[in-house]
This record gives structure tokens, sequence and C-alpha cells, in this order.
């Protein structure tokens, strides 16, 4: 059975910018893909304040926005993919499609509507507890998407294959 889809992403948050800095996703097989991003000149901040974002970093290892649109066409297309619910992923992935001038290729929904069994807040507990058994920094994308991947599997929606 194909495993369900999971992305995370991390992103900069300032009083005056709210843009994506890293991005994981889960592909069918439950294999990972994990980028930082370049930004777009459009969502830094006039003054550069970008709290403890290092932009030179981004600037020189992140992958542009339209690699990664690219990628993300060829790897979600038509599919739900679940984020974790705790941060603004709609939006974030708005901002990189709309960067692009495309429209995403899939829809985002809580993981909540996929592992129907447990409320939000025992799921968000589990995710963590996942993360804190693991020793997996949380701040990290792909960290985030291992543990929706360990969490479906515990649920029984794919194989046991990871």
């Amino acid at each position: 059975m194909p495993a369900p889809r999971f992305l995370d992403i991390e992103y900069c948050q300032t009083d005056d910018a709210l843009f994506p800095t890293a991005m994981a996703w889960s592909l069918e097989d439950g294999r990972m893909k994990t980028v930082v991003i370049a930004p777009s000149d459009d969502w830094l901040p006039e003054d550069g304040d970008l709290g403890d974002v290092d932009l030179l970093y981004l600037e020189e290892q992140g992958v542009p926005l339209i690699e990664l649109t690219r990628e993300l066409h060829q790897d979600l297309p038509d599919q739900t993919v679940f984020v974790d619910g705790l941060d603004p992923d709609e939006i974030l992935v708005d901002l990189i499609f709309t960067a692009v001038a495309q429209e995403a290729p899939f829809e985002i929904a809580p993981i909540s509507e996929l592992i129907t069994g447990l409320d939000s807040e025992t799921l968000e507990d589990r995710r963590r507890q996942l993360l804190f058994e693991e020793s997996l920094e949380p701040q990290l994308p792909e960290n985030g998407v291992y543990a929706l991947l360990l969490m479906a599997r515990e649920e029984g929606l794919f194989d046991e294959d990871l």
C-alpha cells in the first residue's frame, strides 16, 4: 500500500516577514526529500531584520523556487499532503507557488484528517514523543516528516518498510 504523503516546512517569522526556509516531503514509497529554500527578494523585509535566520546561507545553499516547484509538481501531483497542523503551512506553500506564478499541485490537510481516531492534542503529544524517542531535532523539517511517517505506520496506514 502506498504511504500517505507528508510535508513539513521550517520558516522565518518576524514582525515584517514570513517565508519558508527549508522543506521536507515524503514520497509514495516513504522516502523523503529535503531542501533549503532560496528566498524570493519579495519576501525579505526592507530593514533586513530576519532574527536568527542566516540569509547568506539561504541564498548560497538554497534551491531556487522554480526548481523547488518543479520537483513538487513531479513528486506530489494531485495528492493530499498531510502536515502536523501547527505551522502556517498553507500560507507558506502559497508563498512558494505565488512567487513563480503557479498553483500548488497538491492539497494540504492536517494529520488529524488522516489519523481520525485521536484528537489533535493527542496526535501532537505522540509526534513530540516520537521526536524525543528517536533523538530528533524538532526544527529540522525532515525530522517532522519522519515523525509523521512513524505515526502513520503505527496506525497501519502503510507497510512496515520505513
